[in-house]
């Protein structure tokens, strides 16, 4: 069986990336990376892009004739291909939960996108955040008491054991500390348990090892 291809965005800045080469990486499933630069002058790198799928964007997954572009349209492909992972939880309701916190992930929180751009380089300092964004944030912290009270008797992520939506909200964890962002207790806990992560450490190391710097989101 030839293995998966997934090709990525800079690690330093494409958190869309992170989700799925985390769930991925998470789970021992082998996979070829192939990182393509973003925002560059070099049309080449516009093409290679293209040439992974006509939407133009990353990340996007390749198994063998099929092509899954979208971060959470590859962690729903690879839950299916990799049952025994087990991405999503077992249960019928936590499942369900899980599906609706991820697809909110998904769609949501653009506020505290804006407002604070995943930059692994950047220094570690606060700024001013609007109130959707404070709200933003208050939702998330929320979220994930809830999901930590119904379900931390079975491991100390999200659902239990790692999953599907741990890695849609890792580049968050990003977010909150290198913003400074004040946060509880149990949030805090959340982090470092994610920070802990071998996978995320990884590709935690990998951001911060590469130069290419995009200027427009070295602002904030």
């Amino acid at each position: 069986m030839a293995a998966l291809k997934l090709a990525i965005g800079n690690k330093n800045y494409s958190s869309w990336s992170m989700r799925p080469w985390l769930a991925l990486r998470a789970n021992d499933i082998p996979f070829v990376e192939t990182l393509i630069p973003l925002y560059t002058d070099n049309p080449a790198d516009k093409e290679q892009i293209l040439s992974f799928s006509r939407a133009g964007k990353v990340p996007v997954l390749i198994d063998g004739d099929i092509t899954v572009w979208d971060s959470l349209a590859i962690i729903e492909y690879v839950a299916e291909r990799y049952p025994e992972v087990k991405l999503w939880p077992d249960d019928v309701a936590a499942r369900a939960h899980a599906r609706s916190v991820c697809a909110e992930m998904h769609s949501g929180f653009m506020a505290l996108r804006n407002e604070c751009g995943m930059n692994l380089h950047r220094p570690i300092r606060p700024v001013a955040l609007s109130a959707d964004a404070k709200a933003n944030i208050a939702r998330i912290e929320a979220i994930w008491r809830e999901c930590r009270t119904r379900y931390g008797a079975n491991g100390p992520f999200l659902f239990g054991r790692f999953g599907a939506a741990d890695a849609m909200y890792a580049p968050v964890v990003h977010r909150f500390r290198t913003y400074a962002i004040e946060v509880a207790p149990d949030t805090k806990a959340y982090m470092e348990t994610m920070m802990a992560l071998p996978a995320f450490q990884e590709w935690t190391r990998d951001g911060l090892a590469e130069t290419l710097v995009i200027a427009k989101f070295e602002d904030a």
